[in-house]
């Protein structure tokens, strides 16, 4: 009798397989070296083999699935409740082996090469804002300790760096090498962070999926591209709610006895993903909160009560909501 299901824990140069019968016999054990292991995979039938999902699951997901076998990747979150006692690559292997064969087992959907190049595309952006949020901070405190203060914000610097620049500022000459060495830095972050933008913008417009979402109020091109690039198959959850959990805009539930206990939201899943909608929230509540529809109403009620930071977040969970109608349903949004 042959694998029927096989387990593989990723590494970056030796993967361990486990591979087990239709009747849950242990019939494979073995490493396997990065650049031997299709070659192995080839030699064995098609059979169901699972994987954590990780930074290189999709690419092995797509070269594994392309020689016949049926690929499932799990979250390691899921797999590690049936890790037996010690924790080794071994141990990993068979959990996984064990993990992939439950009913009930929630899967991450395989994504393309061209989904992954997009949020390269993102993750290169945010790096670059943050570096520049840094190198803001850091010209606004030397300028602080020169007696010079310039207003928050990626804007405002540029009235202060332009008097710098010029030799308006009272400023050493020593200290004006320093300064001018960081301004050309944000010269340089400034323009890459406009060509990537460029590149995202490009994409959205190639991409029927990522336009049908940027008709939703809150949704603007990079959350939509952003969307369009993660979210792989609506399939894999059961409703819209499930959705926003997955991307952790529910409540934390500690509930026991029949009585329901809910806290603060998880915080769970895709933090950039989860980010960009409460941003667009926090956007939508400024002008909806005087609008005369049934979310103004409920925005308004909702603001009688609680903190308009928490008004967002659940505004960003409905934003979700209407985020899986319009993949799962593959029209535009409908504000009826």
């Amino acid at each position: 009798m042959g694998i029927t299901t096989l387990g593989i824990d990723l590494a970056k140069s030796v993967f361990q397989l486990h591979g087990i019968d239709a009747d849950g016999n242990v019939i494979l054990r073995k490493k396997v070296r990065r650049n031997g292991l299709l070659n192995d995979l080839a030699r064995i039938p098609p059979c169901l083999i699972g994987m954590e999902a990780c930074a290189t699951s999709h690419y092995w997901a797509r070269e594994i699935a392309a020689l016949g076998h049926e690929v499932r990747l799990l979250p390691p979150a899921y797999v590690k409740p049936y890790v037996k006692r010690q924790k080794n690559d071994m141990a990993d292997a068979e959990a996984i082996c064990e993990a992939v064969t439950r009913p009930n087992m929630h899967f991450v959907a395989v994504k393309s090469a061209d989904q992954q190049a997009v949020l390269m595309l993102h993750r290169a952006r945010d790096l670059l804002v943050r570096q520049r949020t840094m190198l803001i901070n850091a010209l606004r405190a030397h300028l602080a300790e020169l007696g010079v203060v310039s207003a928050r914000g990626p804007h405002k610097i540029r009235e202060v760096l332009s008097e710098l620049q010029a030799d308006q500022l009272d400023v050493p000459e020593v200290g004006r090498a320093a300064l001018s060495s960081l301004v050309r830095q944000l010269d340089a972050l400034e323009d890459e962070i406009g060509q990537l933008d460029d590149r995202i913008q490009a994409w959205h417009r190639q991409s029927e999926v990522s336009q049908r979402l940027a008709t939703i109020p809150g949704v603007g091109v990079l959350t939509a591209t952003a969307l369009a690039a993660t979210v792989a198959d609506t399939a894999q959850f059961r409703s819209a709610r499930q959705f926003a959990a997955w991307l952790g805009l529910v409540p934390r539930q500690n509930s026991s006895g029949g009585k329901d206990r809910l806290g603060r939201i998880t915080k769970m899943g895709d933090g950039y993903l989860r980010k960009l909608l409460v941003v667009g929230a926090t956007a939508v509540l400024r002008r909806i909160v005087h609008a005369q529809t049934s979310t103004g109403a409920w925005v308004r009620r909702l603001l009688e009560r609680k903190p308009s930071r928490l008004v967002s977040v659940a505004l960003a969970n409905k934003t979700a909501r209407i985020v899986f109608a319009v993949l799962s349903k593959k029209e535009i949004y409908n504000p009826a």
